[in-house]
């Protein structure tokens, strides 16, 4: 692998600078079926509260608003990606119904049965530990609440050069697996696109 491609597979874990702009714009356009199933996948109410594991620009969020016009919430590594989010969802942010934080979602600074829902897309790949992740997520949902987490098969992502290095690749069965352990109450798998995608929906 290049150090260019590392540099850029790099950027989807952690965007930073122009070049994370760019690659975040790049994922908006590869990533929409996706967004749009993640989002067909949400039942929210204005009252409820939503948290979006990874927010990049905020892309996912802003679809979520649109039809729900929830409470949002977030969480990610990059603090450019804050300001950038901030940006695209001003209207819920002048209504204080955004609320964006950077960290790590295996160490969620938020209270026990805060969220209705949480959702994240390409994200899973780079947890530094998988099972405290999803332990974290679900310790914040409120009984009943669902956790969406669509990802690309592992068979489509070891095709990517830049997912060569850095990269923790999934089978289903391994997801529903690492969910169990977690503690989940129902965990069932959703194509979204065959042979590429699925999103994997974690029930407390």
């Amino acid at each position: 692998m290049s150090k260019l491609t590392e540099y850029i597979g790099s950027q989807f874990g952690n965007p930073r600078g122009i070049v994370g702009f760019i690659c975040c714009k790049c994922m908006n356009i590869i990533n929409k079926k996706m967004y749009k199933k993640t989002v067909s996948l949400l039942t929210l109410d204005k009252s409820q509260k939503l948290l979006d594991i990874g927010y990049g620009n905020g892309y996912l969020l802003k679809l979520a608003d649109k039809s729900f016009g929830c409470n949002l919430y977030g969480i990610d590594i990059s603090e450019d990606m804050k300001i950038l989010a901030q940006k695209r969802n001003k209207k819920a942010l002048t209504e204080n119904r955004l609320n964006l934080e950077v960290g790590d979602c295996c160490n969620l600074q938020f209270a026990d049965n805060t969220f209705d829902a949480v959702s994240s897309i390409n994200t899973v790949y780079f947890w530094s530990d998988t099972v405290k992740g999803l332990l974290e997520i679900r310790r914040c949902l409120v009984p009943g609440g669902s956790f969406i987490n669509a990802v690309y098969t592992k068979e489509w992502l070891s095709k990517t050069k830049m997912a060569d290095k850095g990269f923790k690749k999934f089978e289903p069965q391994e997801l529903i697996e690492l969910g169990k352990q977690a503690g989940f109450k129902t965990i069932e798998i959703t194509e979204i696109v065959k042979g590429k995608s699925f999103a994997v929906v974690y029930t407390k």
